[in-house]
């Protein structure tokens, strides 16, 4: 059963948004790094599919935490070709 929290009324897949808190707090410049977003994936594809709970965590990561320029867009193509897919 998937677990998930509540942000100002609005659902969030909360592995994703505990990912992304680690992620920041263990990176001394407290951005998602590459790695991090790669981690990101992995954790959307064990799914099989995009939910839009995920869809709406994802955005939520991308507009409130700091990424790496290059792993922002990495992560965005690469959801974008495996949804693509599905």
């Amino acid at each position: 059963m998937e677990k998930h929290i509540i942000i100002e009324g609005i659902e969030y897949d909360a592995a994703l948004i505990e990912t992304a808190e680690k992620a920041v707090a263990k990176n001394s410049n407290g951005k998602i790094s590459m790695e991090d977003a790669e981690i990101l994936l992995e954790m959307i594809k064990n799914g099989e599919i995009y939910s839009n709970i995920e869809k709406a965590t994802i955005a939520y990561i991308r507009e409130n935490y700091r990424w790496v320029s290059d792993a922002d867009v990495w992560l965005r193509t690469e959801v974008r070709k495996w949804a693509a897919r599905k």
